[in-house]
C-alpha cells in the first residue's frame, strides 16, 4: 500500500491519525482494462475481509477497539464484517448525492424504464428529487452493456448500496457520508428516504484553513509529481490567464485526440500547463512546450487550482476535479469520458460554471470545439462574464460549507453518533 516504505507492514502515524497497511490482493497496484476483472474482483472480496478483520483484531489487542468503520465504494463485505464484530459502519460515497440517487432509483424501480431506452441519448428520466436526466446524462454503465469491465463495477456498486442500506446499529436508518454540501444539492439529498445522508464535502484539507497560503501538503497525490517547477512557471502568467488540462488518474487519450488538444490550446492564444501521464504518453505526437505551454506527468491539482493564473480547467469531469474546480472558482470545460462523469458534466452546466465540450461520433473533441469552448468560457462575451461569476458564487459556497456551515456541523452529528456506540 506504501510502496516508499522499507516493510510492506510498516505503520505511520501523523498525530493522532495512524496508517495501517492494508491488502486488496493488487499490493502493486491494478491495472485497469488490463488485469482480468472478475479476478480484480475475486481477489479483492477474499483479500479485503481477511485484511481488515486482521487488523480489528490486533487493534483489539492493543487496547484500541475500534468503533466505527468507514468504508468505500465496492466494499460491500464491509457492514457484515463489521455488525458481526458489534462494530458501527459508515459508507463514504465518493460521487454526488445525484449520482448516488439515481442508482438507487435504477436498482430499484427504474431499471426497466432506463434500459429499455438505453439506446434513444435523449430520452429524459424523470427521477425522484432529482432534475430531468437523459439517458446521455446517466452513469456510463446503465448503457454499455457489452462491457465486461462496466457490467462488474455496476454489480459491486449494486451491492455496496444493498448492504449499506441495510439497518446497522444507530436506529433503523444506515448512515452514509457523501462528499457534497447541502448548498450544492439540497433536493438531490431528499432523493433516498431509507438512509441518512450527511454530506460533509467538499473534502479538499486546505478549504479548511483560513488561509491562502500553498503548500505541498494541499490535496493528495496518487503519483509522484512532475520534477518540473510548474507552480514557478504558473507565477510568471497573469491572473485568470492559464487554461489548466488533465483528464485524472484512469482515462486515457488516444493519439487522435491529443493532437486535436494541442492544436486547440494552441489555437486559443491562452498559455496552457496539461497533464499527460507517463502512461499515456504517445510516442508518435510531439507534445510542444515553450514560454506559453508546459506538459507535465502529473502534478498537485489543488495546488495548481489554486493559483491566481489558473482561468479554466478543461476537465474530464471525475467528482473531486469537478469539486475541486467548484470550491476554487475555476470555470470549466466539461469533456466527461465514462462512470458518473456525463453527470458531472450536466451538473456544471446546470450550476452555470463551465460549457460542455461535444464530442464527435469517434468520441473526439475536435480542435475547432475546444477552440470555441476556451472562448466561450474566458472571452469577455456576456456567457463568459456570468459562468465566471457564478463560479466565484460558487467558490464561496463551498468554503462556507467547511468553514463552520453545513457540512462542519454534519461531521460533527456523525462524530457525536460514533462516540455514542
Amino acid at each position: 500500500m506504501f510502496p516508499s516504505l522499507e516493510s510492506p507492514n510498516q505503520e505511520i502515524s501523523d498525530g493522532p491519525i495512524t496508517y495501517i497497511p492494508y491488502s486488496d490482493g493488487y499490493d502493486n497496484g491494478i491495472k485497469w482494462f488490463v488485469d482480468d476483472i472478475n479476478d480484480i474482483t475475486e481477489k479483492f472480496n477474499t483479500f479485503g475481509p481477511a485484511t481488515l478483520s486482521s487488523i480489528l483484531g490486533d487493534l483489539a489487542a492493543r487496547g484500541q477497539p475500534v468503533t466505527c468503520v468507514v468504508y468505500g465504494l465496492h466494499m460491500c463485505w464491509v457492514k457484515e464484517l463489521a455488525l458481526s464484530r458489534g462494530i458501527l459502519s459508515v459508507l463514504y460515497w465518493p460521487q454526488p448525492a445525484t449520482v448516488l440517487g439515481i442508482y438507487y432509483h435504477y436498482f430499484h424501480d427504474y431499471h426497466d424504464l432506463i434500459t429499455s431506452h438505453r439506446d434513444n441519448p435523449s430520452f429524459v428520466v424523470n427521477l425522484p428529487h432529482l432534475a430531468p436526466l437523459k439517458i446521455c446524462d446517466l452513469p456510463s454503465f446503465f448503457t454499455n452493456f457489452t462491457n465486461e469491465v462496466h457490467n462488474s463495477i455496476l454489480k459491486m456498486t449494486k451491492l455496496t448500496i444493498e448492504s449499506a442500506l441495510r439497518p446497522g446499529k444507530i436506529g433503523d436508518k444506515s448512515l452514509v457520508l457523501i462528499n457534497t454540501f447541502e448548498e450544492l444539492e439540497s433536493e438531490a439529498l431528499k432523493s433516498i428516504e431509507e438512509v441518512e445522508i450527511l454530506p460533509i464535502g467538499p473534502d479538499i484539507p486546505s478549504l479548511f484553513e483560513n488561509t491562502k497560503e500553498k503548500t505541498e501538503s494541499m490535496g493528495s497525490d496518487l503519483f509522484q509529481t512532475d520534477s518540473k517547477n510548474y507552480m514557478e512557471w504558473l507565477s510568471t502568467k497573469q491572473n485568470s490567464s492559464v487554461v489548466y488540462v488533465s483528464f485524472g488518474s484512469v482515462s486515457s487519450m488516444s493519439k487522435k485526440q491529443m493532437e486535436e488538444m494541442q492544436c486547440g490550446l494552441k489555437a486559443s492564444g491562452h498559455p496552457y500547463l496539461w497533464v499527460v501521464r507517463k502512461n499515456n504518453r504517445e510516442e508518435e505526437v510531439v507534445l510542444d512546450e515553450g514560454h506559453d505551454s508546459m506538459v507535465v506527468q502529473w502534478c498537485n491539482q489543488v495546488q495548481v487550482l489554486s493559483h491566481p493564473s489558473i482561468g479554466c480547467f478543461v476537465t474530464h469531469c471525475g467528482w473531486n476535479s469537478t469539486l475541486e474546480s467548484l470550491a476554487y472558482g475555476i470555470p470549466m470545460v466539461a469533456v466527461p469520458q465514462w462512470t458518473d462523469q456525463d453527470t458531472n458534466a450536466r451538473m456544471v452546466v446546470e450550476w452555470g460554471t463551465g460549457v460542455r465540450a461535444e464530442v464527435n461520433k469517434e468520441g473526439v473533441l475536435k480542435r475547432e470545439v475546444l477552440e470555441s469552448c476556451l472562448e466561450t468560457v474566458m472571452g469577455n462575451g456576456e456567457c463568459g462574464i456570468k459562468i465566471r461569476q457564478n463560479a466565484k458564487v460558487w467558490e464561496e459556497k463551498a468554503k462556507m460549507a467547511v468553514r463552520g456551515g453545513s457540512s462542519d456541523h454534519n461531521f460533527k452529528v456523525f462524530l457525536e453518533k460514533t462516540t455514542r456506540v
